[in-house]
């Protein structure tokens, strides 16, 4: 009797871990595709954009979109800032 408890807990347990588990690949972040020239972009949807900072420098940003296919993507590529003046 002792066994059939033990078995019915340990099943439970291992039932409520897995549901704690992200399972859905949709929900997990893709990897960050660094952008070159030779870069093939196919850009359906923009998802969100990084902030372009306010510096007179280039930055890194960030872009994240889905492609055609219906597959997450984020881009990061060189921008200039937004700190420049002409003068």
């Amino acid at each position: 009797m002792k066994a059939l408890l033990v078995l019915a807990l340990s099943s439970l347990c291992a039932t409520a871990m897995a549901d704690e588990v992200p399972t859905d690949v949709a929900q997990q972040k893709p990897a960050i595709e660094e952008y070159t020239y030779s870069t093939h972009l196919d850009i359906a949807k923009v998802i969100s954009m990084s902030e372009v900072p306010n510096v007179c420098e280039v930055v890194p940003v960030k872009m994240e979109y889905d492609d055609s296919q219906g597959q997450r993507h984020i881009l990061r590529y060189s921008i200039m800032g937004n700190g420049c003046t002409n003068g």
